[in-house]
């Protein structure tokens, strides 16, 4: 199969309101693939979805050839969420050394995840006194000590330094060339040039589903910026049979 992820007519509805409307998209395997939109867009809930913790009101999310949520993917597939998601009372290590024993794997494995997310020098240091970056970082070597087939990472280099942020995209393509699928949100655009294919959407639509090259010849500029004012305008001026103005994203 060349997709890790299908999304048909996915609809999903949060405190009465329409969150994610009717979204169709594909997710190819071994790339990294950014789900760009401002705050409030859906992201989140599109994520949770994929990873089978979301209630859904129609359409079907097919993850790894398997419906989202089958117990058989929880080794298959690892999420880092906004907030992080480590225990605050055990060291750096001791959690990712956790989280690797949950996935059969050992100390050497923990401890490599510390290295690529570059906390080797706080490995020994307790979670609750890092600062919020390297909270993040730590949930994310937890996220991917399992080695998983499908990453879901939702905004992971928020609060992070542009050198660090540098390194943790490297980190992810390499992740990509060696056969894993990524699935990186981000609200800040210039990551956008980063990722092999974009999934943009606003107010729960998807307004483009191709590579950053396509959407800026799409948008007839180089800017991706401006492509994706481009691209939100012009959808602004199709008529739609369902009002999501007021969509809101809560998690």
């Amino acid at each position: 199969m060349d997709d890790a992820i299908a999304v048909h007519d996915l609809v999903v509805d949060r405190g009465g309101r329409r969150v994610l409307d009717g979204i169709s998209c594909r997710v190819p395997r071994g790339a990294v693939t950014g789900l760009l939109g401002p705050s409030g867009s859906g992201k989140t809930t599109f994520m949770r979805a994929v990873v089978g913790v979301q209630l859904v009101a129609g359409g079907t999310v097919t993850v790894l050839g398997q419906p989202a949520g089958t117990p058989a993917l929880r080794h298959r597939v690892g999420y880092l969420t906004q907030a992080p998601s480590v225990y605050a009372d055990l060291t750096v290590r001791e959690n990712a050394r956790y989280f690797a024993a949950l996935f059969g794997r050992g100390r050497a494995e923990a401890d490599r995840a510390i290295s690529d997310v570059g906390l080797a020098e706080a490995a020994g240091q307790l979670v609750g006194t890092l600062s919020g970056g390297q909270r993040s970082r730590a949930s994310l070597a937890c996220a991917l000590v399992g080695e998983p087939e499908l990453v879901i990472l939702d905004e992971p280099t928020v609060g992070q330094d542009p050198v660090l942020r540098a390194d943790l995209w490297a980190r992810f393509h390499a992740m990509a060339a060696a056969g894993t699928t990524l699935l990186v949100s981000s609200h800040v655009m210039d990551e956008a040039a980063r990722c092999d294919r974009l999934l943009l959407i606003r107010q729960g639509r998807l307004i483009a589903d191709d590579s950053p090259a396509a959407i800026r010849a799409a948008a007839g500029v180089d800017d991706l910026d401006e492509a994706f004012l481009r691209l939100i305008r012009a959808g602004e001026a199709t008529p739609t049979s369902t009002d999501a103005t007021d969509a809101r994203e809560t998690a």
